[in-house]
């Protein structure tokens, strides 16, 4: 067992996007901080947002407003304490992104010199942004501060294999009901030596994104693979609203760029979505036509090109004059004319594509979930402020605003006693034989979860898609036991994890709301609660191993 003074332990944050950077920064001052990537540090979620960051800050806007179209768009399950907490602390979100540098788009006349943006599901111009690159803006200011401060140590290629509780801590302490679980630090792996190392933390901070990769088609990067909730879940904390995953309407299609979305922002400047023959539908779905929230944007083109049995629908920006386009979308732009679709004279082919995690580890305002020492930030969490279905650009307010909440939370405590944490053992395991079977339950999980657990779903898809589920864990399980630890194998671990989380509560809710569609339960209940899941313990001693 290593020993270390509580004193001195920094905090262990996992994951390098716009959550866990807030809360470094914030942190750092006063802390040591250690910050695990499990890939290049430029490949969080964070750097492929396009739309931009809600600020409440126009003469024509207020904390009610942003409010009630949070709710709206939450389908009756947003938590009113939670999201009128950040709205009402967006503007300092913003004023500390200006702050550090962001370069956010200008505009003289506009509040605090700031070009606003409107998107779907928004009653006004309240969407602050860097062109059509707010996330790698943002995230690109942020790496670089972490990178010069002293107190920040950046791990890039470091993988979290599990957290240490008193399961493992307390295995051979006399009398362990002296002790109150809790979170003591978390084994990582270095990718590139391929050693597990033991990571005493005065606290761990999980910001590692959400499940995207858990589908076959995603908008997000392939670090999106639930990492900090499939742990959270095997420590015994809660996990709420997993059946709410967001299907963004419009990502592109084409056969060599299955994940660039075309960011919401590009219809809330006029873009109009349509059928290859011309004709524009979403009218005949919604009153608000291309500005309905993407749950409703999503389900109308799904239902289009299985009617008409097409792979795509078209985005049609030709109207907009070209110049706007280059100025305000440069990067869409540029990355489809490389593609040879020119947008200002061309429509884009886009088709649905999983997008966000509006469900996860359950916590407070302050970050903290169920078990002490254990806090998470960002899309691995249910906070309540997205409810059935998040209001576009809410995401990154999220992890600046509680980021900081978060931070605070952790340095007000004072430090921990026990820092004795047993070390990785791999003495009862080999090096892999046949990598094949990673890949092969890779595809096979990712493929059952869009054709049975998509945007629109039954109660047969569900039941068949948890029976493929509980094999392909029995599998995993196994490997896992008897071989070394890769990447590849932790990230299949983590999503066969996050996907019986989305199919059992799709199960548990008998209702079709927000981003959870039922044939079989097409109505909407006129009272509705989110889900949470609560592991139960295998034995009474559940610390036990």
């Amino acid at each position: 067992m290593s020993k270390s003074d509580p004193a001195d332990l920094p905090v262990v944050i996992v994951g390098a996007g716009l959550a866990g950077l807030t809360v470094a920064l914030h942190l750092a001052e006063s802390r040591p901080v250690i910050v695990l990537a499990k890939r290049q540090l430029q490949e969080a979620a964070t750097a492929w947002a396009q739309g931009g960051i809600v600020g409440v800050l126009g003469s024509d806007d207020s904390i009610a407003s942003h409010v009630r179209d949070t709710q709206e768009a939450g389908a009756g399950l947003v938590d009113v304490h939670t999201a009128e907490f950040i709205a009402q602390h967006s503007a300092r979100a913003i004023e500390w992104l200006v702050a550090r540098g962001v370069p956010f788009s200008p505009d003289p006349t506009g509040p605090l010199g700031l070009h606003l943006t409107r998107e779907g599901g928004h009653a006004v111009r309240r969407i602050a942004h860097a062109a059509d690159a707010t996330g790698k803006a943002i995230h690109d200011v942020l790496l670089d501060e972490a990178r010069r401060h002293p107190n920040i140590t950046l791990r890039e290629k470091w993988m979290a294999v599990d957290l240490i509780t008193n399961r493992q801590v307390l295995r051979k302490v006399d009398r362990p009901e002296t002790y109150a679980d809790r979170c003591w630090g978390v084994y990582a792996l270095n990718i590139q030596t391929q050693q597990v190392e033991t990571l005493p933390a005065a606290a761990v901070v999980l910001a590692t994104g959400g499940v995207g990769k858990v589908y076959r088609y995603t908008s997000n990067p392939d670090t999106a693979t639930g990492d900090g909730i499939a742990m959270a879940w095997r420590a015994g904390c809660r996990v709420g609203n997993m059946e709410f995953i967001q299907f963004h309407p419009t990502c592109l299609y084409h056969p060599t760029e299955r994940s660039f979305l075309i960011t919401e922002a590009l219809r809330g400047e006029g873009a109009l979505l349509r059928l290859p023959d011309g004709t524009r539908f979403m009218p005949d779905h919604d009153g608000r036509a291309e500005l309905a929230p993407r749950d409703i944007v999503a389900r109308a083109i799904d239902f289009e090109m299985k009617k008409h049995g097409l792979d795509y629908v078209l985005l049609d920006a030709t109207h907009l004059e070209e110049a706007f386009l280059k100025e305000h979308f440069p990067t869409i732009h540029a990355r489809c004319l490389a593609l040879g679709i020119d947008i200002a004279r061309q429509p884009i082919p886009v088709v649905p594509a999983a997008h966000y995690t509006c469900g996860g580890v359950v916590t407070d305002l302050h970050g903290r979930s169920d078990l002490p020492g254990l806090y998470a930030v960002g899309e691995a969490t249910y906070t309540g402020l997205h409810g059935a279905n998040r209001l576009a650009s809410n995401s990154l307010l999220e992890c600046v605003v509680l980021g900081r909440t978060c931070a605070d939370h952790i340095l007000a405590q004072e430090a921990v006693g026990l820092a004795q944490l047993p070390p990785w053992d791999e003495s009862q395991v080999e090096d892999a034989d046949e990598e094949v079977v990673i890949s092969h339950n890779w595809d096979e999980l990712r493929l059952l979860m869009w054709n049975y657990v998509g945007i629109v779903r039954t109660t047969r898809r569900l039941e068949r898609a948890l029976h493929r589920i509980k094999l392909l864990r029995s599998e995993i399980d196994d490997y896992y036991a008897n071989f070394r630890v890769t990447r590849d194998l932790l990230e299949l671990r983590n999503l066969v994890d996050c996907a019986e989380l989305i199919v059992r509560s799709a199960l548990a809710r008998r209702e079709s709301r927000g981003l959870h569609y039922s044939r079989d339960y097409p109505q909407t209940l006129p009272v509705s609660f989110p889900t949470v899941l609560q592991r139960k313990p295998k034995r009474r001693d559940a610390w036990l191993p």
